[in-house]
């Protein structure tokens, strides 16, 4: 009996093996047909890690900023190929998209002050290989009703993609810690403090609330605003440090990378390493343990309350980790989670993926909750006007209140990336206030015409990259902000 058996397990051995040869000469065979690596996906900035950021100043992080980014620009941007020298590379200073044309370098971390005495202080945290430019549009709305706004650059961001593969989430986690302590710096308790998280900076913002629960050296935010948090990602994530093993080798340093494209936006990567994904799961597995624990301990309701926006299609995040991993572990604090349902009254239907149709119904209880929920979708299936959709803690009953919104019809879902743009963003929007301002709209393209004109895929550039519900999110942060 045992020898068979283990004849089995060596057959099963023996094909699980060749599975995996199989699929790392597929993938070495993708990644050497792809384009070369450039000077921005090869030089390593000298980046800060999580035991100097912790014992650093804020200004002592700003001086080793600007050092970082004069040191990019001496050995990337002046030392590019003339075939490199073109209108859509960033790192081409004479191009339209290089930051050092515009009146502001979004990349890089700032601090904005209100007039008179402060009332309270907001800590914002942007996205994976995003830059503090993701949430300029909030960081202007809290510093207009009061508050000191620190808007930290998180390490390996802003400055070129291979930065990405010399940090990981402890990184992220210390820069968060800096740039509470230098809100707290400018505005002591007990004004308020606000933290706002995009993706991976929801992430962060939820890790650090956890952790400041048990350090008296950590400060406490009073509410936690989270725009498409990272609480889950695809499973891909977990393996991408096995599809990254080849790099090892010289000859096969493209396998670091899931991506390698033209960097043509100036303040977000369009290349994307491996070990940035792997880093992003494994802080996701890490929050998700730190909630499972704190939930048995009955900790969780030492945390402030939450108002999350999360569109139910999401491409990057996962909508079943925000409302099982998250909301359904909450007590009952005054937490809300808003949905941005997809458009149900496009004529699209028999093109969608299947589960489309179950994309909020299938990932909610279907008994009361501790949080109050809200979701923004249409009136009926056939009008594209919009209604708010509320169910109260502790009930089922539902309540439904007209909005003065529409989707506008050639949208028909929201996207991970469009939540904290606002239609007239002048990288981002369907309609931008100023075409001008950045050499490029990224937002205001029709994608009509013949397809292989592009040096990136169609995917990328169709998707919404703004929200036509913007000033409804807007007015719901303005709601949660003691004045």
């Amino acid at each position: 009996m045992a020898r068979p058996l283990k004849k089995v397990l060596k057959v099963l051995g023996l094909v699980i093996a060749v599975v995996a040869v199989t699929l790392l000469g597929v993938r070495l065979y993708t990644m050497q047909q792809g384009p070369a690596l450039e000077l921005w996906h090869t030089y390593l900035p000298d980046e800060l890690h999580a035991r100097k950021l912790d014992k650093m100043s804020w200004r002592e992080f700003v001086q080793h900023e600007d050092r970082l980014f004069e040191a990019v620009r001496q050995h990337v941007n002046a030392r590019i190929e003339s075939d490199d020298r073109v209108e859509g590379n960033r790192y081409f200073d004479g191009a339209k998209v290089n930051p050092g044309h515009f009146a502001h370098d979004w990349n890089r971390s700032y601090v904005l002050t209100p007039e008179g005495e402060p009332v309270g202080a907001a800590v914002l945290l942007h996205g994976l290989t995003d830059s503090p430019y993701v949430l300029r549009h909030i960081a202007r709305h809290y510093q207009s009703v009061g508050y000191v706004v620190v808007a930290i650059r998180l390490p390996g961001h802003g400055t070129v993609p291979a930065s990405l593969t010399d940090v990981g989430w402890h990184d992220w986690l210390a820069a968060t810690r800096l740039a509470v302590r230098e809100a707290r710096r400018r505005v002591p308790a007990p004004r308020p403090l606000h933290m706002v998280g995009f993706s991976n900076g929801g992430a962060l913002a939820l890790m650090h609330s956890m952790q400041a629960l048990d350090d008296p050296g950590l400060a406490r935010p009073d509410r936690l605003v989270l725009i498409s948090p990272m609480v889950g990602v695809t499973r891909f994530a977990a393996f991408a440090g096995l599809a990254g093993l080849p790099a090892v080798f010289p000859a096969f340093a493209k396998a670091a990378w899931l991506r390698v494209v033209p960097e043509y936006n100036p303040f977000k990567y369009n290349s994307f390493p491996i070990r940035a994904a792997r880093e992003s799961h494994e802080l996701t597995m890490a929050l998700q343990k730190e909630l499972q624990q704190r939930q048995r301990d009955g900790t969780l309701d030492q945390l402030p309350p939450i108002i999350s926006f999360h569109s139910v299609l999401d491409f990057t995040v996962s909508t079943r980790a925000l409302i099982n991993e998250l909301y359904a572990r909450l007590p009952e604090n005054g937490s809300e989670l808003v949905l941005f349902d997809w458009n149900r009254a496009t004529r699209l239907g028999p093109l969608f993926r299947r589960g489309v149709e179950w994309a909020v119904a299938g990932a909610l209880p279907d008994q009361p909750r501790n949080y109050r929920l809200t979701i923004i979708t249409n009136s009926s299936p056939s009008s594209r006007n919009m209604i708010e959709r509320i169910i109260e803690p502790g009930t089922l009953e539902v309540a439904d209140r007209p909005l003065d919104m529409s989707y506008p019809p050639d949208v028909y879902s929201l996207s991970h990336v469009a939540l904290p743009y606002p239609p007239d963003d002048a990288l981002y929007g369907q309609h931008p206030d100023n075409i001008e301002e950045f050499g490029i709209s990224l937002g205001a393209m029709s994608m009509h015409g013949e397809v292989g004109a592009f040096v990136v895929d169609m995917d990328t550039l169709a998707r919404l990259t703004s929200n036509p519900f913007y000033s409804y999110l807007l007015q719901r942060i303005d709601g949660v902000i003691p004045r």
